[in-house]
């Protein structure tokens, strides 16, 4: 449906007297995270505001989200959408909300695709005789029985293999390379990403029988990458898998000195059809404001391959530990604070759409909307979506978390993954920007697992979304024009 204020400009109101006396228009440009969280200087220390102040120092010696964590990756371990395990999470989600205070705790139910990996295994079978580390993308069909043997077609990039002629790759195993450069916003991800995403399509379209892809992650580690890929359904549907760093060094070191590979591959992956996955959602609701909607979350769902601490048991940490902490610190808060696990991101943002679809004729209400989907490293800016109330808020929130070292970024950034639908429904959101340097070594790899995650770092976020919700919540702040409508008039 078409809502009033999807096509509005937003604009900030003033926030309560208490927070704008005590913030600052200085928000510093941060370039680069740091891990120092002590007060930068006294003069900088007085312009947070005594809420604030007093949230940040009760987070930071919390261990409420650390604990919610070590819970989920212990007591349930891998959870992949629509799999037994994801619903055991969402019972233990249930559980932990409940425990914790949370009100309206429900689970709001969903179908999705159901996929499982089988047998998956790799290697040069000429010239050079030896395995690869592989592992199967979500979603991808299988080889025949007994795999596949083929001549290896290379491509140092997707690009080049899109620049390809239309013919050329019958019966060959497409490689594709191509290097995820590490950055603190994570920014390589996108392009390198392309591959995995749309790489059985293309070879497919040029007459390929399988595609290995170099993994998409920063790491040397002899660790595969997994994550969803995508196929065009008016083309033939092809395996795709990925290959470790260091084995996908080896082929492109072969391959770049004109080396003829031929590869064996055998994945055994199958659809499992519709499956049942589900939001957890608890709320703290408001005193004056009930049915305003404040809304941070995190997936509640993981891939198979490790434990889902950083990806993202971290989140789930991270933001029932800020609620958590804010309500046994403030009490009520004016408009009602909203904490969703969402469910089946992994595969296809399932959870998140069907938020959006299920409050549509709701969102008018929703203030803000964030997600922590990042790891658990430092919050070192904050970014936020392209309207006007949000950079306005950004600015504030910022002012306010100079303590911590966070200062306002100057690109655009969306509250997260799941936030996106409501985002494009006309929803504010706005980005607590954590330092993923090293996300994309650990991302959906074996190695994704609860020993990463340094308690210290993770109190810093559970303190800036704290922050976030006192300002969010326990204010006056809008983040929308209510008195334009759309050009349509609607």
């Amino acid at each position: 449906m078409t809502h009033k204020f999807a096509a509005k400009a937003l604009l900030i109101t003033a926030l309560s007297a208490g927070i704008l006396a005590a913030c600052s228009d200085r928000a510093p440009v941060v370039t680069a995270p740091s891990t120092d969280t002590a007060p930068q200087t006294e003069q900088a220390a007085s312009h947070i505001a005594p809420d604030n102040a007093k949230l940040i120092d009760a987070a930071l010696q919390s261990d409420v989200g650390y604990e919610v964590v070590k819970s989920l990756t212990t007591d349930i371990g891998p959870r992949p959408g629509g799999s037994d395990a994801e619903a055991r999470a969402r019972e233990w989600g249930v559980d932990t909300l409940n425990r914790l205070g949370f009100q309206n705790v429900r689970v709001e139910k969903f179908d999705v695709d159901g996929w499982q990996r089988g047998v998956e295994t790799a290697s040069i079978v000429y010239p050079y005789p030896q395995p690869l580390y592989i592992t199967a993308l979500g979603g991808s069909v299988a080889t025949p029985s007994g795999g596949v043997t083929a001549e290896v077609a290379y491509f140092k990039t997707f690009d080049d293999l899109v620049a390809a002629p239309e013919d050329g790759l019958d019966g060959k195993i497409v490689y594709i390379s191509g290097r995820m450069e590490k950055a603190p916003d994570g920014a390589g991800y996108g392009p390198a990403n392309m591959k995995r995403r749309s790489g059985a399509t293309e070879a497919a379209k040029r007459g390929a029988l399988a595609v290995l892809i170099r993994s998409v992650g920063t790491d040397s580690h002899r660790f595969p990458h997994t994550g969803q890929m995508r196929y065009d359904e008016s083309v033939k549907k092809i395996p795709i898998a990925a290959m470790s760093g260091p084995d996908a060094d080896q082929m492109d070191r072969m391959l770049d000195r004109g080396d003829i590979l031929t590869v064996t591959m055998d994945v055994g992956p199958r659809a499992l059809g519709r499956l049942p996955s589900g939001n957890v959602i608890g709320d703290i609701v408001g005193s004056e404001n009930p049915e305003e909607i404040v809304l941070i979350g995190a997936h509640l769902d993981s891939w198979d391959l490790g434990t889902g601490a950083i990806d993202d048991g971290a989140g789930v940490g991270i933001t029932v530990g800020a609620a958590k902490v804010f309500m046994d610190t403030m009490g009520m808060p004016k408009r009602t604070i909203r904490v969703v696990m969402f469910g089946a991101e992994e595969t296809g943002l399932w959870g998140g759409k069907a938020y959006a679809q299920a409050y549509k004729d709701a969102l008018d209400n929703h203030i803000v909307a964030t997600e922590s989907d990042f790891g658990a490293e430092r919050v070192y800016e904050i970014r936020a979506d392209e309207n006007a109330g949000s950079k306005a808020f950004a600015k504030d929130l910022a002012a306010q978390l100079s303590d911590l070292n966070v200062g306002l970024g100057t690109k655009t950034g969306g509250g997260g993954p799941d936030i996106m639908a409501m985002n494009a429904m006309g929803v504010a959101s706005v980005r607590l920007q954590q330092d993923g340097t090293d996300y994309f070594d650990l991302h959906h790899t074996p190695d994704d697992t609860f020993d990463k995650i340094d308690p210290e770092a993770l109190a810093q976020n559970v303190a800036a979304y704290a922050v976030f919700l006192n300002m969010a919540a326990n204010s006056d702040v809008t983040l929308r024009d209510v008195s334009q409508e759309d050009e349509s008039g609607e």
